[in-house]
């Protein structure tokens, strides 16, 4: 059964920074574009930024870029999100995930219906 577990989450200040890591367990993910998405309180899910099997392709979501920097490491089957800049429209709850399934094994993007593996979310919280 595969496992996404998330970390790294917490309280910062607005300016601050904060590193979030997603380490993968029961298949290995390498082969598979991974992302991070966000979901405050009172709304929708939302993404926030995706990286391609080899890492060597990313995107991110306009109120984002420039300021978030996604990155993976196979060798770890893991994916970072480092957030800098952090504003308090930035608290939400993160999640990792992966599109593993065969139609998208080294691919370099996926639909963003097409993740099907999930984690249980990590809290970030931006005070003001």
């Amino acid at each position: 059964q595969v496992q996404l577990v998330e970390s790294g989450g917490g309280l910062v200040q607005a300016g601050g920074s904060l590193r979030l890591s997603c380490a993968a367990s029961g298949r290995t993910l390498s082969t598979y574009p991974m992302a991070w998405f966000r979901q405050a309180p009172g709304k929708e899910r939302e993404f926030v930024a995706a990286i391609s099997w080899s890492g060597g392709a990313t995107n991110y979501a306009g109120s984002v870029k420039g300021r978030f920097t996604i990155s993976r490491d196979n060798t770890k089957n893991s994916v970072y999100l480092q957030m800098n800049s952090l504003e308090p429209e930035d608290t939400a709850v993160y999640y990792c995930a992966a599109a593993a399934s065969l139609a998208y094994r080294y691919g370099n993007y996926a639909p963003q219906t097409s993740y099907n593996y999930w984690g249980q979310g990590t809290q970030v919280t931006v005070s003001s």
